[in-house]
């Protein structure tokens, strides 16, 4: 009966996200109904009895309140923080500067589609500065895409390689890497260096080539002549030249990676420093070099509120997203679903391997249909630990592949943002662009799953 509810209730949940319901009230809803349906059905309990608030039906929004006061302090702050620094380099122009300085040298090569095949690792490398996929294809579209177009590279090569630069949220100040690295109970730093980065070092090689050989042969079948051209003038949002602040202000954005890596384990482990504290050096490192530019200290301190703004965004969409997610991994729990399937897996001979290819099976078919990388992985990382004990593995080698199969599954969907942000900038169709998507996403989706069997199961 409990996985019969457990699956009715995910098919509405999966039907409403699909028709564009706000994520976080359906996952919410389907929490509830199925930690209620538990209880009267007596298939469950919400709270253990010392943790009860003495009403069976308060104790459903005791969960809630619970795990808001742990998500806020914690894992909240860290990811509020990173957003809005991010919003601040971009508010002063120093992500826009970041992305001119590094695209440069690519001119050089005059080969197209090795340029765009280069532009896309650039991507990925801006990805651990610039950690938000549309964000970056924002900025890609406005300073690399007029340069591949010029170079003579097809319009739908062009978006479909720029809406993946961020195809792996590989970044350790990622909002992914940190509620994988907080659920697997490891330094987000640690994740990132012994587990992110040998994936991605396999996986970014072999995306590229894909890439490669995948635009070129399409824009042959579709009939591109390749025509160099003189390069595109990059406009701002008014049609006048776009101006960007001083070529130094390239590195504002790299510095709390850069405090982050070197007072860590990995070199200065005497000295502690943490992501909430490294994007609040940066911000004020920030605020100090833009003083010097603008001399207009009224205008320096306005401008703060756009950090402000971007740590009360994430409250109220990244936040709220992940306590959804867990509140609907604890209907499925209490409901007992997460036991039914876990018996049957190691019934039907799957044991681990077999369970790790399912859940990632699940987040990457789900991250197509709902358009989001975060919402199916926020929902079902709660659940990795409980199944990963089961199962004796480490919750980390769950964790990984369902992280990273949830943002390469993500740009091979037509809804998800990066893709509608890219498509509508480039002024092609979003469906045609993941008909460009799909081989190299297949391809990180095969490579990161065999490389994580081969490196840490």
């Amino acid at each position: 009966m409990g996985i019969v509810i457990s699956l009715i209730v995910t098919f509405w949940m999966g039907y409403l996200i699909v028709k564009k319901y706000k994520p976080q009230p359906v996952l919410f809803i389907a929490g509830l109904v199925l930690m209620f349906s538990a209880v009267f059905l007596g298939l469950g309990k919400i709270l253990p009895v010392k943790e009860s608030t003495g009403f069976v039906l308060f104790d459903a929004f005791e969960f809630i309140k619970k795990t808001f006061s742990s998500r806020a302090g914690g894992l909240g702050l860290n990811i509020m923080a990173v957003a809005g620094f991010a919003r601040y380099m971009d508010h002063i122009g120093a992500s826009k500067a970041l992305v001119k300085l590094t695209i440069t040298p690519l001119l050089a090569l005059r080969a197209p589609y090795l340029v765009m095949a280069a532009a896309w690792i650039l991507g990925m490398m801006l990805g651990l500065a610039i950690n938000s996929a549309s964000g970056l294809a924002m900025l890609l579209m406005v300073t690399v895409f007029p340069i591949l177009i010029s170079l003579g590279v097809s319009r739908l090569s062009a978006v479909a390689v720029i809406a993946t630069t961020l195809c792996l949220d590989w970044s350790p100040s990622d909002t992914g890497t940190l509620l994988a690295a907080n659920t697997a109970g490891i330094d987000p730093v640690t994740y990132w260096v012994q587990y992110q980065v040998p994936i991605a070092a396999v996986v970014i090689p072999v995306v590229a080539v894909l890439h490669y050989f995948t635009q070129k042969w399409m824009d042959k079948r579709d009939g591109h002549v390749v025509q160099a051209s003189e390069l595109v003038a990059v406009k701002d949002k008014d049609g006048e030249p776009e101006k960007l602040p001083p070529m130094f202000y390239a590195i504002l954005p790299v510095i709390p990676l850069a405090l982050i890596l070197s007072f860590s384990n990995l070199w200065i482990s005497w000295i502690k420093m943490d992501i909430i504290k490294a994007m609040f050096i940066g911000l004020a490192i920030g605020m100090i070099v833009e003083y010097g530019r603008v001399r207009d200290g009224k205008k320096v301190l306005a401008d703060i509120q756009v950090f402000f703004d971007g740590l009360g965004m994430q409250m109220a969409n990244v936040i709220t997203l992940i306590v959804a997610g867990e509140t609907f991994a604890k209907g499925l729990v209490t409901i007992g679903t997460i036991d039914a399937i876990i018996r049957s897996a190691q019934t039907s001979g799957f044991g681990a391997a077999g369970m790790i290819i399912v859940m990632i099976s699940i987040i990457a078919v789900s991250s197509v249909l709902m358009g989001s990388g975060n919402a199916p992985f926020f929902a079902f990382a709660a659940l990795t630990p409980t199944v990963a004990a089961k199962m004796s593995v480490a919750p980390v080698v769950m964790l990984l592949p369902m992280h990273f199969a949830a943002s390469a599954a993500r740009a091979m969907s037509p809804i998800t943002a990066v893709i509608a942000v890219a498509s509508s900038m480039g002024g092609v169709s979003p469906f045609d662009v993941v008909k460009r998507t799909a081989i190299p996403m297949a391809g990180a989706l095969i490579t990161l799953v065999t490389a994580n069997f081969i490196f840490f199961y």
